[in-house]
């Protein structure tokens, strides 16, 4: 057997010759074969002579289909200068330094395998011994795509950190956030520091109690112990330490990490929250609004009106119309204001809906009404902005007001026409009149036009075509 060189990262055992003495060829061969994925043997000019290859490494295949060739012609083109340095270096050294080469495979395309190239100095021969990097190549895309992920999630947490950094230190709301055990501040936002006049820097990581009068240094103990069993803690009428003026306080409890804090709001004694005070302020104009807003549960009777709803309808008091049905007032008698509360069952909204209001003393005021839905409310309720639209509305050119005109018609051709065709064209204009009452109730929506005429939408259809009707796409408001 050819003796490996001595020197480098081959030389490892100290008496080689000794202790490999008597090792047969074949055992050799089993064991370079069974070290290697590859194991390539060249002659002086780097011809393939044989090969020795693991079947996930290359196909037996290809490795037959190696024999005989150059070496630098079976690898990618990039890699021919390492083949030929490999040579180069196992023929002046010994052997190579470990060289990344990767080997072209029709329908695999190129296989990365990292090669030891010897020097077999007694029959100047060399044996090239490589490792399928393909699994590590693997591992360091796999890498590379989990720091590129770190790195992108890491840049949305910082945005985000951003954001509530921001929303933290502009919010109107006084928040304290403290060590949920220690009661020390962490951090607290302007609008805290104006409320308990101190600075940050001076309170920060002393005890919250320290920020109100000594009598109370029990309750804000209570206050977080409460919270830290609860969840939750409110507790009112505290003393500020700066001025003793009252204020009340929320405490959250939150976990970060490892560690629990506390987020503590805090506002005046006696002073809404913003929440309740927007609502207030918004419950005040609808108050004063021109136009009549009214709110019915989902079965329309009411819950609640403005001033503006109780002047239309007539009603002294809001405990006149309270518990009612909105359609008392709202609508034509008939099918309009089912009309109305389907549309905002379907669509969550309707907008435009021209009707009229009936007062509780005879007025008939006309109406434009828009309503929406809040299902998700408790209770889940409607509600409907009733405008008044007076003159605003053109006259009555509904087709209603042909009915006296056909009748007259009718009429004077009672003796010329037998009664049965009478019948049957009377029968006809009313039929037409009902559907387009229908579709303009229902702003053209023929599903609910149908739905209100008790009949089916493809009979609906049939109609529409019959008597000219049907001059858009019939789906396109269904």
């Amino acid at each position: 057997m050819a003796e490996l060189p001595q020197n480098g990262l081959a030389g490892q055992f100290r008496t080689p010759r000794k202790a490999f003495r008597g090792v047969k060829v074949e055992a050799a061969a089993s064991v370079i074969s069974s070290a290697s994925d590859v194991a390539l043997v060249l002659d002086k000019t780097g011809r393939i002579e044989d090969v020795a290859s693991q079947s996930d490494t290359l196909s037996e295949a290809y490795a037959d289909s190696l024999i005989g060739k150059d070496w630098k012609d079976t690898v990618a083109s990039d890699s021919v200068s390492k083949v030929e340095m490999a040579l180069e270096m196992a023929a002046d050294d010994g052997q190579s330094t470990w060289l990344e080469i990767n080997h072209t495979m029709p329908g695999l395309g190129e296989v990365s395998v990292k090669y030891l190239t010897v020097a077999l100095k007694s029959d100047e021969r060399f044996l090239a011994l490589g490792r399928d990097l393909r699994e590590t190549v693997t591992l360091q895309r796999r890498l590379v795509q989990a720091q590129q992920e770190m790195e992108r999630e890491y840049s949305r947490v910082r945005q985000a950190e951003t954001r509530y950094r921001l929303l933290f230190q502009f919010s109107s709301e006084p928040v304290v956030i403290a060590d949920a055990q220690s009661l020390r501040v962490r951090e607290m936002n302007p609008a805290a520091q104006t409320l308990l006049r101190i600075d940050a820097n001076r309170i920060e990581g002393k005890s919250l109690a320290s920020g109100f009068a000594a009598s109370h240094a029990s309750d804000i103990s209570t206050l977080f112990a409460t919270a830290r069993a609860a969840g939750m803690s409110e507790m009112r009428g505290l003393r500020l330490a700066r001025n003793n003026d009252a204020v009340d306080a929320v405490a959250t409890l939150f976990s970060f990490g490892r560690a629990s804090h506390m987020l503590v709001k805090l506002r005046a004694a006696n002073q809404p929250g913003i929440e309740v005070r927007q609502r207030s302020l918004l419950m005040e104009l609808i108050d004063s609004a021109p136009e009549a807003f009214v709110v019915t549960d989902v079965s329309g009777n009411i819950l609640a009106a403005n001033p503006s709803f109780l002047e239309l309808a007539q009603a002294p008091t809001l405990d006149a119309v309270e518990g009612h049905r909105l359609d008392r007032w709202l609508g034509r008698p008939g099918a309009e204001y089912a009309a109305l509360e389907m549309q905002v069952k379907q669509d969550g909204a309707a907008r435009f809906f021209e009707t009229i209001i009936r007062g509780a003393l005879g007025d008939v005021v006309d109406v434009e009404v828009s309503g929406v839905s809040a299902i998700d409310a408790v209770p889940p309720c409607f509600g409907f902005v009733v405008r008044s639209v007076g003159g605003r509305l053109k006259g009555d050119v509904s087709p209603r007001g042909a009915l006296p005109e056909a009748v007259e018609q009718m009429r004077e051709l009672v003796g010329r026409v037998p009664l049965k065709d009478l019948v049957r064209e009377t029968t006809d204009i009313i039929e037409r009149m009902c559907i387009e009452a229908a579709l303009e109730i229902t702003n053209d929506n023929r599903a609910s036009a149908a739905e209100i005429l008790g009949l089916s939408r493809q009979s609906l259809y049939v109609k529409l075509r019959r008597y000219g009707l049907d001059d858009a796409d019939p789906d396109r408001s269904s």
